[in-house]
């Protein structure tokens, strides 16, 4: 397996904070990276207890430093990104997990408008009525349902209003729900459409360990593909231990390394079903309050991040995730002054040190979070500057334009759209749609 040695100045400085001293550089290249057999090219043989990512001298900022940049900042070419060449809007060659798709999504990118582009990093809400208007209107990458879009209706009619909004797009669209299990089902509550809902990972875990879950996740992969959708948000790679805890019933209830174990086994039937899944919510939850209502402050040290948090995203990277979607979370240790879905430092440690290289998308723009947070404006150029390549969102007009305007007044350089777009086609390829 390849490895990648870094710095791991950003774990010694939580150390340092923690001891309130700094420690010396001596051994700075001990902790590893391992590079996973999706990004390699072969498959990974590490145990899970092996993948611990460190953090390095490039992320690190003291704590006096966290929180300078405004939500509205522009992100800095990084790691994992695909900056364009000096005075080009053409961003350089896809690696990674997409590099095989590059070249077409290059073309595809290369023939699309503006205004074409800009809807391509949008995955809207589906809306309750003039779907279809909001389809031509925008051309997003795609939907996500939720349970209201399922409520009432057959299989049949489930494909047939997708299949009418797939035709009514000039670039084939992703169709995605949150189908995790348990407290969060929203396609399988409706017993036309399956006998049961889905349980949760706890409890299919506790019916049939490991090989339980493989068979419940290709089950799932297989029902919503039944259903014309291509992908699931899901799964959970929060730790989470403590039943008081608002991500515990939607969490597997283990502890890291075991969770890392749930998420590579579930992101490989996820792939034997060739549905995109989607590793949520980086850099961990954790014991956070619920920031659908207002915001989350996590003020748990980095260590716990290096040595707990990141392990099952780490995993699910190894075994070939195509996406991560980003909290919206105010992780001190990491940026005291953003939610972590406008963290441009966040998404640094995303790509330059877990390694990933797919779509990063933010969770819902809406939520009660980021509203607080940005006190009502729109967020939307803020996210993509931070390193988002798609924007999930619940106001498509509002949304759409705002970005639309950034991008013509040069907040959001059109070379930074270009890379999001990039990677978004370079995925439908891969996924088959395109």
């Amino acid at each position: 397996m390849k490895r990648k040695r870094t710095h791991g100045l950003f774990r010694k400085l939580c150390l340092a904070a923690a001891c309130g001293l700094l420690l010396s550089a001596a051994g700075c290249g001990a902790l590893r990276v391992p590079r996973s057999g999706a990004e390699s090219g072969g498959p990974s043989q590490a145990p899970v207890s092996a993948v611990r990512p460190a953090v390095s001298s490039r992320l690190a900022s003291s704590s006096s430093a966290a929180g300078r940049n405004s939500a509205a900042s522009s992100a800095q070419p990084h790691s994992g990104q695909v900056p364009s060449a000096p005075g080009s809007a053409s961003p350089r060659p896809l690696t990674g997990i997409f590099a095989a798709c590059s070249a077409q999504a290059q073309k595809k990118l290369e023939s699309m408008s503006l205004k074409e582009k800009v809807g391509q990093v949008f995955l809207f809400r589906c809306p309750q009525s003039g779907a279809v208007k909001t389809v031509r209107d925008f051309q997003p990458a795609g939907f996500f349902l939720m349970a209201a879009d399922f409520q009432g209706k057959t299989a049949a009619q489930v494909k047939s209003t997708l299949a009418s909004y797939r035709e009514a797009g000039k670039i084939k669209m992703v169709f995605g729900c949150d189908e995790e299990g348990g407290t969060v089902v929203r396609a399988s509550r409706n017993p036309a459409l399956a006998e049961a809902p889905y349980r949760s990972p706890q409890a299919v875990f506790r019916a049939g360990g490991m090989d339980g879950i493989y068979g419940d996740t290709v089950s799932k992969a297989e029902f919503l593909k039944g259903l014309g959708l291509n992908m699931n948000l899901a799964p959970v790679c929060d730790v989470s231990t403590d039943p008081k805890d608002f991500m515990y019933a939607r969490s597997f209830g283990k502890d890291a390394e075991q969770t890392a174990l749930f998420v590579k086994t579930s992101v490989r039937a996820y792939n034997s079903r060739a549905l995109s899944c989607v590793l949520k919510h980086f850099p961990g939850y954790g014991s956070n309050t619920d920031t659908h209502t207002g915001i989350a402050y996590d003020k748990r040290s980095c260590r716990t991040f290096v040595r707990s948090d990141f392990l099952p995203f780490q995993a699910g990277i190894g075994a070939g995730a195509p996406c991560v979607m980003v909290s919206h979370n105010v992780v001190s240790c990491m940026d005291a002054g953003n939610p972590a879905s406008l963290s441009p430092k966040v998404h640094e440690i995303l790509r330059g040190e877990l390694g990933f290289t797919g779509v990063v998308m933010t969770d819902d723009l809406s939520m009660g979070a980021i509203r607080e947070f940005t006190g009502g404006k729109n967020p939307c150029a803020a996210a993509l500057n931070a390193g988002n390549d798609l924007l999930l969102s619940s106001n498509p007009s509002a949304d759409f334009n705002a970005l639309y305007a950034a991008v013509r007044n040069g907040a959001v350089g059109e070379a930074r759209l270009n890379e999001s777009v990039l990677r978004i086609l370079a995925w439908k390829y891969k996924m088959g749609i395109l």
